[in-house]
């Protein structure tokens, strides 16, 4: 089962990074505000980033690799969406 990390836009501009197995179920729940407590209070969110791996380690890895990135970082990562 592949594993996915993901950068989420917030509707205040800040950018929010998960990680998950199951990832349109999981934007899903954000989306519904049943997400991440802080995206629960920065909705709506859209979907900006996404990486695919072969384990939830290797997901987990590279999504505390995304949070020690600066904001300017991340976002010449997700490119022209931001």
């Amino acid at each position: 089962m592949s594993s996915y990390v993901y950068i989420l836009r917030c509707g205040d501009g800040s950018l929010y990074t998960g990680w998950t197995n199951d990832l349109a179920h999981r934007i899903r729940m954000h989306r519904e505000g049943r997400g991440a407590k802080y995206t629960r209070a920065h909705l709506p969110v859209e979907l900006v980033h996404t990486e695919e791996f072969e384990t939830k380690e290797q997901a987990m890895a590279r999504e505390y690799e995304i949070k020690q990135l600066t904001r300017e970082q991340k976002l010449k990562l997700i490119g022209p969406h931001v």
